[in-house]
């Protein structure tokens, strides 16, 4: 009986591997649809590289859905030029990197302490918090400008750092508290037996656990602070603080640009993004999937 029940195992080992490599009508549907996606999202980028590298005789000739016919960089280099792009670049990377950093700093703390803190009220300052951050940034513009021309931020990088610093916080501290006010009290209980301090605890107890959640948030706290169009427009006026979106929004005003010029700063504003989300997307999607407690 010993020697059928291991000539038994040792078929269904044989045959285990094999059929974990089969798939069903449903798996390849469900590939299919998610290959057709991919491509539909990625469409309008591949349209605008090959609208970047084109002549501009070339798009005339075949229009925007055709492979470049004579590969060129005229426009990228027209773009780089007229808009001193270097600057408008490093200028996106400096806010947007301190805005992410201190947006999520202030989000870990202000959620530490209405989650885990427990202070009085914190159900009504997470609504006013929530409240405030649905409010349109145009019933804004009026108030920010006036505070900002008496104390001398205006037309200044700082400005822009105050503002997005606290428009990011805000969602950041009403996700996060959300997520902090389920954390197991049994490990809090733990780490305060142990001797740790208030600080201890969020450095050494909290944070390991909800990293994933923080990236997610730094991820997001920094492409939407590059994306914005608005508020840097009405408080950056001087070339040389403008960010990449004002570069592009104030050449369509002051130039008359042809289509693959426009492809190509369109192509290179977006670049910047694309690179540091491939950087963090292991973070990202780690961040996505993972629960608040591990």
């Amino acid at each position: 009986m010993s020697g059928e029940r291991e000539q038994s195992e040792a078929k269904t080992a044989q045959v285990n591997p094999k059929a974990k490599h089969i798939r069903s009508w449903g798996d390849w549907m469900a590939l299919i649809l998610l290959i057709v996606g991919a491509v539909i999202m990625l469409f309008p980028i591949i349209i605008l590289t090959m609208n970047a590298f084109k002549t501009i005789g070339d798009y005339n000739a075949t229009g925007p859905l055709s492979l470049p016919a004579h590969p060129t960089m005229s426009g990228i280099v027209s773009f780089w030029k007229m808009s001193d792009f270097p600057v408008k670049l490093g200028n996106s990377l400096l806010i947007s990197l301190i805005v992410a950093v201190l947006g999520v700093v202030l989000s870990v703390l202000n959620s530490f302490a209405l989650g885990i803190g427990k202070v009085k009220g914190n159900r009504w300052i997470i609504l006013a918090i929530m409240l405030a951050n649905m409010m349109p940034q145009e019933a804004l513009l009026f108030p920010l400008y006036t505070m900002f021309k008496h104390i001398g931020l205006y037309n200044t990088q700082w400005a822009i750092v105050v503002i997005f610093t606290i428009i990011q916080s805000a969602y950041g501290t009403y996700l996060l508290s959300s997520v902090y006010g389920t954390f197991p009290q049994a490990i809090l209980e733990a780490a305060t037996l142990d001797g740790a301090t208030r600080w201890e605890t969020l450095l050494k107890v909290v944070l390991p656990i909800s990293w994933s959640t923080i990236s997610v948030l730094f991820v997001f706290f920094f492409v939407w602070t590059w994306n914005e169009y608005m508020i840097p427009m009405a408080f950056l006026m001087d070339d040389n603080v403008q960010t990449v979106p004002l570069a592009l929004a104030t050449l369509q005003g002051q130039h008359t640009m042809d289509a693959t010029t426009l492809a190509a700063a369109s192509l290179l504003s977006i670049i910047p993004t694309i690179i540091f989300f491939i950087i963090f997307q292991r973070k990202l999607n780690q961040g996505i999937v993972a629960g608040a407690v591990k």
